[in-house]
């Protein structure tokens, strides 16, 4: 791992550090991620993972689409890895203003991270279509076949599927923190899954750490390219 230094060094020189990461991430902590040979697209089920987790099959196909969502996305007791800790600790330390995440599995609230920027929403939220009244995840998971508020409708995740739009209020902020970073720091994410990489374009900063075992179309923009575990990599670094 012969960029760690070079890392540790851009680190310790920086003062608005800002992460981007993706499924990678979380891996270590026991969560599949999407794309990968292991990865949840390329398991077989009745339907494709792509189309499950779609705002039209949940509307038209809700008791499939909750047999794969409690079976597959439920990560309630998954811990925070390497990574979650360190940029928790480097938040503390003042160098670490935002978190952006593509991840639903709320782990780095889980290790004490304060200003997280859930793109594509959380499973710890859970609201009725009609009525708006929250469910917690637990609520969800526990349910038999398809969860139903109080007031007898469904509760939707507060999860963004495909054919649904991105927070926009979530999404001016991160661009807002990218745009004030002198660091971006990108992990565990095949960029590939737009608007969401395409955030990346409101970085103006010098340096930008890509750590990712694949290659991603971002390669050749990264200071530094470190294709390794990157939980491994976390764990190297110092924590003061």
């Amino acid at each position: 791992m012969s960029n760690l230094k070079d890392f540790q060094n851009l680190i310790d020189k920086a003062n608005y550090i800002v992460f981007f990461g993706g499924a990678g991430v979380s891996t270590a902590s026991g969560i599949k991620d999407f794309r990968s040979k292991d990865g949840l697209y390329n398991m077989k089920y009745d339907y494709p993972p792509e189309k499950i987790l779609s705002h039209t099959f949940f509307i038209n196909n809700t008791y499939e689409f909750y047999k794969f969502y409690k079976d597959k996305l439920n990560c309630l007791d998954a811990l925070p890895n390497a990574c979650h800790l360190y940029l928790s600790a480097l938040e503390k330390r003042g160098k670490l203003k935002a978190i952006i995440t593509q991840n639903i599995d709320g782990l780095h609230q889980k290790a004490s991270s304060k200003n997280v920027l859930e793109l594509h929403g959380s499973i710890y939220r859970n609201y009725c279509m009609k009525c708006h009244k929250f469910y917690d995840a637990k609520f969800i998971f526990d349910s038999k076949d398809i969860p139903k508020c109080s007031c007898g409708n469904i509760i939707k995740p507060d999860v963004v599927l495909y054919e649904e739009a991105l927070n926009d209020t979530i999404l001016n902020h991160a661009i807002y923190e990218i745009s004030q970073a002198d660091l971006l720091i990108v992990a565990g994410t095949s960029l590939t899954v737009y608007p969401a990489a395409g955030l990346l374009q409101f970085y103006q900063g010098k340096d930008i750490v890509l750590i990712n075992k694949d290659h991603t179309s971002y390669d050749d923009k990264a200071s530094i390219l470190i294709q390794d575990d990157l939980n491994e990599v976390f764990a190297k670094l110092k924590q003061d």
